[in-house]
């Protein structure tokens, strides 16, 4: 199966990182925040800049969690809908032709969920099996694109979307003093990532067709095969990252350990992934990583012993936009895609850990 294109969509707003930091700075300013704590943490993310939602100064009317969810799903219609419309344009495939729509997020909740209400607005077949997941948080990007792949394993002539939209910042909590909440003010962003599957059968008519119009190697265009996933859970481990869920919403939960465990156990899921498939680490010529966090790449560098530069893509990402949980891991493979496409017929990993404990890997073939 081929991953055929990557599409995004952003909320209008984007602040740099300074006017978000004296927005965060008058809101603390009576609430017992060591403000130059606060600004040393947010250095320390090294985000340039992000994504809202909303406008910065509608923030201050969101009073409820109801308030907050309501305005999720207004603009998580929007952005969604935009970034499936890009993906399925980039691919040259019409929306008609949609099979399964696996849709993943983190940051809000509706039900029907995001999904049916996407099936309305992009005019999507009635036939389409939708499966909506909730509560991956980072590695759920990484988990659509496998879940996807899965169903086009079993429909080889059928084409899939996988679509994250994670809206982080409305589920800021503004009376949360402790330091993963302060680090998460400065980290993580908002924004929409599609992507367009096609089964093994439809990725081959597609690059015949390709090679009959064009007469070039139709593997140059689009995104990479997709050969193998592996889901890995760490036991005992739920307590790490995930959600505090209360009538206030979503408290985040982010352990300190998060890059320790990153480096003591990454390299080993990956060469036992890779060694199911009968490869080892040296087989791998790209990587695509989920930006976590500058602690977290550096944490996937060293257990991967990745040269500089082979996480570019992701430390870039990081800088821009920072972290959109579930989007993120779609965000850095289309970029692969368009600025740093690897040789044709070379092999890449896909890899993003998240709450659960646990860890998502593709492997992929350009």
């Amino acid at each position: 199966m081929k991953i055929a294109a990557v599409g995004r969509a952003f909320p209008p707003h984007y602040y740099g990182q300074h006017e978000l930091a004296t927005e965060l700075r008058r809101i603390w300013a009576r609430g017992g925040v060591p403000l130059d704590r606060l600004e040393s943490l947010h250095q320390k993310v090294l985000v340039g800049g992000r994504y809202l939602a909303l406008p910065l100064a509608e923030y201050d009317q969101l009073q409820t969690f109801g308030q907050a969810n309501d305005a999720w799903i207004r603009v998580a219609q929007q952005v969604g809908e935009a970034a499936v419309r890009d993906a399925f344009t980039r691919a040259g495939v019409p929306l008609s032709d949609a099979d399964a729509f696996v849709f993943v997020t983190v940051t809000g909740l509706a039900t029907p969920s995001l999904d049916a209400r996407l099936m309305n607005r992009l005019g999507l077949p009635a036939r389409v099996k939708r499966t909506p997941l909730f509560g991956l948080g980072c590695a759920g990007g990484a988990a659509a694109l496998a879940r996807a792949a899965d169903y086009l394993h079993g429909h080889p002539g059928g084409v899939a979307i996988a679509l994250s939209v994670e809206l982080c910042s409305l589920t800021v909590q503004k009376d949360d003093l402790s330091v993963a909440n302060l680090i998460a003010t400065g980290l993580f962003g908002d924004g929409a990532a599609a992507v367009v599957l096609l089964g093994a059968e439809r990725a081959e008519r597609a690059e015949q067709a390709e090679r009959a119009n064009a007469h070039a190697d139709a593997r140059a265009n689009g995104g990479p095969r997709i050969l193998a996933t592996r889901s890995v859970f760490y036991p005992d481990s739920e307590h790490l990252m995930g959600w505090r869920i209360s009538e206030r919403g979503f408290q985040i939960l982010l352990s300190p350990r998060i890059p320790e465990i990153a480096r003591e156990c990454l390299r080993s899921d990956v060469e036992t992934f890779l060694a199911e498939q009968g490869l080892s680490r040296r087989d791998i010529a790209s990587w695509v990583c989920h930006p976590g966090g500058p602690r977290v790449l550096e944490a996937v560098e060293e257990a991967l012993e990745l040269t500089q530069g082979e996480l570019g893509l992701a430390w870039e990402s990081l800088r821009q936009m920072g972290n959109m949980s579930s989007a993120s891991v779609l965000l850095v493979l289309g970029d692969t895609i368009d600025q740093r496409r690897p040789p044709p017929g070379s092999l890449g990993v896909l890899l993003a850990m998240g709450p659960g404990f646990c860890t998502e890997l593709l492997l992929l073939q350009w």
